[in-house]
């Protein structure tokens, strides 16, 4: 079941409180929320559960029927729960790994990473071409755990990180900061600022990030927003400007290595014969 349709009222009712809190307590840095930022962010938002009717239904299927292709059965029982929650959220640490290390992936993903703005209707800021999902998750369903529990894991994986997206709220109990994913850890993956560039990848658990050598703790205030930014507010050029710049890259290309380069190496790459001459590699994201 998709947790996320059913909580917009809550997250409508908690981007109010926070609005409020920068009106009555304003940031010293004049962080908070601009209207035309804001606006984008939700059209988004928008944007993408229209899209994730198509795209939610393209996945289902697949996800079905990669949990008919395996003999392996998992039964619905707390422990089943606490595995898929945990599997779901460790595979998602890949996907999220993955959207910024592969370009094309990163053409879908740069547009949460667009705004320059770090505040609930960030959150929301969510890409409309989101079909990578049936990739990395379907893992799940090949180790025999249900499609439902699967969906539902996922739900609850894209809900904890709602709150994540803020700056009303310091850094917490060191207990709590070395297990999970906290609005400090989230602020540093948000970041431009060159040392917060690919790091604090997690969902809902920052484990991986240690585990895997991508965590970095806030230090320094965040610089939100690319490194490269967009300077606009159309939702269709925040859609999509990252997939025009790949194709213009491509056409612009010598070679068949150079092209394939283009679209799935990292974000910045440049062909060593061509890194003296100027590209059209759109924004990086602060990863």
């Amino acid at each position: 079941m998709d947790l996320t349709v059913f909580a917009i009222p809550a997250f409508t009712l908690l981007l109010v409180v926070e609005w409020v809190s920068y009106r009555f307590a304003p940031d010293d840095d004049e962080r908070g929320y601009a209207v035309k930022d804001t606006a984008t962010s939700l059209t988004m938002g928008l944007g993408s559960i229209a899209a994730g009717l198509g795209w939610g239904l393209l996945t289902v299927l697949a996800w079905d029927g990669l949990h008919e292709l395996t003999p392996l059965r998992v039964g619905n029982t707390w422990w089943a729960w606490v595995l898929v929650i945990v599997g779901v959220d460790f595979f998602y640490y890949w996907e999220h790994r993955a959207g910024h290390e592969i370009r094309l992936l990163w053409a879908s993903h740069v547009v949460h990473h667009s705004s320059r703005h770090y505040n609930l209707s960030t959150a929301l800021r969510q890409t409309w071409t989101g079909a990578h999902h049936i990739v990395f998750i379907g893992p799940m369903l090949l180790l025999g755990f249900p499609l439902t529990m699967v969906v539902t894991s996922f739900s609850i994986n894209l809900l904890y990180q709602f709150w994540i997206h803020t700056e009303r709220i310091d850094k917490l109990w060191k207990p709590i900061e070395f297990v999970l994913n906290t609005p400090s850890h989230h602020r540093v993956h948000h970041g431009s600022n060159r040392q917060y560039l690919d790091r604090n990848y997690g969902g809902i658990l920052i484990l991986w990030d240690r585990l895997f050598r991508s965590f970095e703790p806030e230090g320094e205030p965040v610089d939100y927003g690319l490194t490269k930014n967009i300077r606009t507010y159309n939702p269709l050029r925040v859609a999509f400007h990252e997939y025009a710049a790949i194709a213009r890259d491509v056409r612009a290309a010598r070679g068949w290595r150079t092209r394939f380069g283009r679209v799935f190496r990292g974000p910045g790459w440049q062909p060593a014969v061509e890194a003296a001459e100027p590209a059209s590699v759109a924004a990086r994201a602060t990863a």
